[in-house]
Parts: structure tokens; C-alpha cells; sequence
């Protein structure tokens, strides 16, 4: 890890809801090399607060909400939006500072209501990647302090506009469909005498594999494996034909449509 960027990360951070999210930032912080911040939890979700204040010597789980934002430096807002106009209007927040909300689909706009006076405002998107220091998180706008947490966590990319920012969240909608695609395979091969277990260890070699890799441009790799006359090429044919990527082109615009509207 670059030691420059770590030494730009804030002294106190503050954790406003500790769910799924919250764990892996703090994991993939305390785990690197030298823990470069003071982290402050919500008492919420006490026993996963709790288990790491006890793992990490650098985390405490404050008595209240009002005292994780009193405390912190940069606030990072990872509650459940439909928790947070509850939650966040009685929370202490400063001008100065600095907070970068990961609740899918509150926009700009809502977010700066929601933590007035607070005015240095950021969303951005980890995935559970980042507590092994390996996710790319999107954030809007670029901002040094958002930038160095997240590049310490395995890599941030900026964008400008929000409506891009939302892009990038509705894509990450299609997980779970594409773990679905890998369990049919998996099974498929399960019902031909493969045991499960090996089944899904060759699924996940071949395609953890392909993960591996950093192509300009994935239509371009798609169609090298796709030889002429060979496998791939009949079963990518298929697809075409039928129109499944069309069919996820389209829901993506529904999810994203969805993200625009809360």
C-alpha cells in the first residue's frame, strides 16, 4: 500500500450504521499494514459493532450517533436509506465536515438536507470486496478524503456527473443474476455424475480465472474465445439471437430509472 495515501486519510472516522458495508471498510482499513485511523461506530448492530471494537484496537463503539458525529473528522453514512431521514436530521453535523454517504439511491440533493450544515457531501459505492483491499469504488465528486479511504481499500474512480455515479450502482444489480448463471452451470454439471462440490470448484476456477483479467474491452475478449466454428461461439450465438443482452440493457434502465426516483 502507498504509504502517501495513507497518510492522507482522516484521524477520526465516523460510522453512522454498521451493517454488511460498514464491517468490510473497517475490516479492509484495520487489516492493512498500519491502521491509519481513529474509527467511531454506532452502538447499532451492537454485536457486529462490538466484534470489531474487539478485534481492532483503533475501533470504539460510541454510547450514541449524536457522539459518533461529534467525534469524527469525516462521517461515513452507511444506514439503510429508508432509515435515514429518521435518523440523520438530529445528528450534530459541521460545516467543515467532511461526509460520504454509501446509501444507494439518496442523491445529492436529498443527502444535503438530510446533514446540514455539513457541506462537503460525496456518495460512493463499495462492495464487500473492499475487506480484502481489492474493490473499485465509484464516488461522486472526486474528493481527496474520500479518495484515499477508498484507494486504501483497494481503488477509487471518480466521476463528475451524478447521473453516472447511479450508472455505476445500477450495474452492480446484476450480482446476484450473475452468481445465479454460475449456479445453473454448477448444477447442470452436478446432474451429470460431477460431485456438487467439485462442480462448483471447476465453475469457480474458470471463471475466477476470467475475473483476473483487465481487458480494454470486454466484447473484444468475448469474441476471441468465441472461435470460429467452436463452443463458445454456438453458445454466445444463441444468446444473441434469443436477445438476453438486449434484455439486460433494458433492465439496467429500469434499475437505474428505480435509483433516479427514491
Amino acid at each position: 500500500m502507498d504509504i502517501q495515501k495513507r497518510r492522507d486519510i482522516p484521524g477520526d472516522l465516523g460510522i453512522v450504521g454498521v451493517g454488511a458495508i460498514a464491517e468490510a471498510i473497517v475490516t479492509g482499513l484495520c487489516e492493512a499494514e498500519d491502521t491509519p485511523t481513529s474509527i467511531h461506530l454506532s452502538p447499532r448492530s451492537a454485536g457486529r459493532a462490538s466484534r470489531l471494537a474487539a478485534r481492532y484496537p483503533s475501533v470504539q463503539v460510541a454510547e450514541s450517533n449524536p457522539t459518533v458525529v461529534d467525534r469524527a473528522d469525516v462521517v461515513l453514512l452507511c444506514m439503510r436509506p429508508q432509515d435515514a431521514r429518521a435518523a440523520l436530521p438530529n445528528l450534530p453535523f459541521r460545516p467543515e465536515q467532511a461526509v460520504i454517504s454509501v446509501m444507494a439511491g439518496v442523491r445529492m440533493g436529498a443527502l444535503r438536507a438530510l446533514v446540514a450544515p455539513a457541506e462537503d457531501l460525496v456518495r460512493a459505492i463499495p462492495l464487500p470486496a473492499v475487506a480484502r483491499r481489492s474493490g473499485l469504488t465509484a464516488i461522486h465528486p472526486e474528493h481527496e478524503l474520500a479518495r484515499a479511504i477508498f484507494d486504501a481499500l483497494g481503488g477509487a474512480i471518480a466521476v463528475d456527473d451524478e447521473g453516472m455515479l447511479d450508472a455505476l450502482s445500477a450495474s452492480t444489480a446484476t450480482i446476484a443474476a450473475h452468481l445465479a448463471y454460475l449456479d445453473t452451470i454448477s448444477r447442470w454439471l452436478a446432474a451429470r455424475g460431477i460431485p456438487p462440490a467439485d462442480a462448483t470448484r471447476y465453475v469457480a476456477a474458470v471463471f475466477g480465472a476470467l475475473s483476473g483479467t483487465e481487458p480494454d474491452d470486454f466484447r473484444t475478449l468475448a469474441d476471441e474465445y468465441a472461435t470460429a466454428g467452436g463452443i463458445n461461439e454456438q453458445f454466445l450465438a444463441a444468446l444473441r439471437r434469443a436477445g438476453t443482452f438486449e434484455i439486460v440493457e433494458g433492465l439496467l434502465d429500469d434499475v437505474v430509472d428505480r435509483l433516479v426516483e427514491e
